[in-house]
């Protein structure tokens, strides 16, 4: 792994998000991968329930400022940042009032999904790259985990697919269990686009846009599948076999740093 590197994307992260077994094992992975000799970046959301004071998250100004639009509306980029001193791992964060700030993951306090988790996820995913755009920083491996990461395989292979930050970069795509019920909006499609794409870019979304629809685009966009065992996601691992791509499948907890070393060295 020497001189490779490889951004994080995760929904959750310990210590910030506490107590779910995907935040423990995104803590854990960077840090192993890391020690294994590469150069990594990790970034999560700023969700409403990360303590800024505990955690102590600071703005990066130099990285905040930008507008984002989505749905014909602006929407600020906010980036933090905080360090996680026992991995020698900073985590940086995308923030934004209208989609993060005072706001939980998928649902709300009484457990209502959010109407725009597919807008969210947009934001998400554009802040990302546009944030490691900033950095100056090249990944060669992007690993993202979870469902608000789904359009970053998208973007990286259209909107991105010139940019020098993103030319040669790989993606792997870990999917957890079921992570939303509700459907994206019958608008996503052209949601997605910016004014520098066009329709054809988004090519096509299984109807409903639910669930399954949407992390088989990510899988659409992806260079590898890393699937949690479960009957309801075997049919993403088949269709993620079915495009021929290396594809790990199991119990994602127990993978080891050196089996997803493998599987980069394979891309």
């Amino acid at each position: 792994m020497n001189d490779k590197r490889i951004l994080f994307i995760s929904d959750q992260i310990t210590p910030f998000v506490a107590g779910s077994p995907m935040a423990n094992y995104c803590r854990q992975l960077p840090q192993s991968i890391q020690e294994l000799g590469a150069d990594i970046r990790t970034f999560m959301p700023k969700w409403g329930h990360v303590n800024e004071r505990r955690n102590q998250l600071h703005e990066v100004i130099r990285l905040s400022g930008m507008n984002l639009i989505i749905d014909d509306t602006d929407h600020p980029l906010i980036i933090k940042v905080a360090s996680i001193q026992a991995a020698r791992m900073q985590v940086y964060f995308i923030d934004n009032e209208d989609y993060f700030q005072n706001r939980l993951m998928v649902t709300d306090k009484e457990g209502n999904e959010y109407q725009d988790n597919d807008e969210r996820s947009i934001f998400f995913a554009r802040g990302v790259l546009e944030t490691v755009k900033k950095l100056r920083w090249n990944p060669d491996i992007i690993h993202c985990h979870g469902w608000l990461s789904s359009m970053i395989p998208f973007y990286v292979k259209t909107l991105y697919k010139e940019e020098p930050a993103f030319r040669d970069s790989k993606i792997v795509y870990s999917v957890y269990d079921k992570e939303f019920n509700n459907c994206f909006r019958d608008s996503f499609p052209e949601m997605i686009l910016t004014k520098d794409m066009q329709a054809s870019d988004s090519g096509h979304f299984d109807s409903p846009i639910d669930f399954n629809s949407v992390i088989k685009k990510a899988i659409d966009f992806s260079d590898a599948f890393v699937c949690n065992s479960g009957s309801q996601l075997e049919g993403l691992s088949k269709y993620a076999t079915s495009k021929g791509m290396p594809v790990m499948s199991g119990d994602i907890f127990s993978f080891q740093a050196t089996q997803l070393e493998e599987l980069y060295s394979k891309l």
